[in-house]
């Protein structure tokens, strides 16, 4: 039940990005659910494969590159999807950042929400 309600609110999150920056552009709330699955999809497979690739450049910006990492996720999400669209590359870092702290906000109230006790 926790991940289905964290795809949904994922997905108004992206939306919600969509509407406070304009380089984001997502379609309708289909295109923002499957654009949240494939972004969750990305971020599972892809980007594990991509941190430890980027390791030496990592360690020497301090953990800064992981960002460009985020972005290029989110970028190659909206090059897969057609209802999905980031305008470039500066537009995926600070979408990203945008749908990364609203993610952490997400989980941290759905965490309380559905704490076992």
């Amino acid at each position: 039940m926790k991940l289905l309600a964290q795809w949904f609110i994922s997905a108004s999150a992206l939306l919600l990005v969509a509407y406070l920056y304009s380089g984001v552009q997502v379609n309708s709330f289909g295109a923002a659910l499957v654009a949240a699955f494939v972004i969750g999809l990305f971020n599972a497979v892809l980007r594990p494969v991509l941190v430890v690739l980027t390791l030496p450049v990592t360690v020497v910006t301090l953990g800064l590159f992981l960002f460009v990492v985020n972005a290029l996720m989110f970028w190659a999400a909206s090059g897969v999807l057609s209802g999905f669209h980031v305008a470039g590359f500066g537009a995926a870092l600070l979408g990203s950042l945008l749908y990364s702290a609203l993610g952490l906000v997400i989980e941290s109230a759905l965490g309380s929400l559905f704490s076992k006790q």
